[in-house]
């Protein structure tokens, strides 16, 4: 049997606190629940905000293989805590600007549909939050090589 309070944490992590339930566009409206979380992040020392970027992910991994269960659908919609995971990686050693930010979240939403190889096997073919998520990682490290390439291009 499952605890309810549980289930409703869950249910609060995975849809990125209520972002998911967006009726348009539910992924762009998790994703940006991470611009404050990568706002906290972004002043840790950078091999501390490795390891903390690394635990969101392993939470992201975790809450979604629940959400999945709970929500009786491979890849919910509604689950969002994947968007937000992806674009902390999307930023990661970025400096907070708001160009930086705008860019990498643009970027990180491109990525996250067009799915480049290998994202879409990984959404495919592995299991659980693991698929859930996976994809979502690819699309962030697209999109920092990216948005680092374009920094040190277009000098923002």
């Amino acid at each position: 049997m499952r605890c309810p309070l549980n289930e409703r944490f869950v249910k609060i992590l995975a849809t990125g606190f209520g972002s998911g339930l967006a009726p348009l566009a539910p992924g762009t409206a998790g994703t940006l629940v991470g611009i404050p979380l990568y706002w906290v992040f972004s002043v840790l020392p950078w091999p501390l905000w490795l390891i903390t970027v690394l635990a969101f992910t392993c939470l992201a991994w975790h809450v979604s293989d629940e959400a999945e269960k709970i929500f009786g659908r491979k890849d919910a919609p509604c689950i969002v805590i994947d968007e937000i995971a992806g674009l902390q990686w999307t930023l990661f050693l970025v400096a907070p600007t708001v160009p930086h930010m705008a860019l990498g979240f643009v970027l990180f939403r491109l990525f996250d549909i067009v799915k480049p190889f290998p994202a879409r096997l990984f959404q495919e073919r592995l299991p659980g939050g693991c698929g859930v998520v996976a994809d979502d990682l690819a699309a962030g490290v697209y999109g920092n090589l990216a948005l680092q390439v374009l920094i040190r291009w277009l000098g923002i």
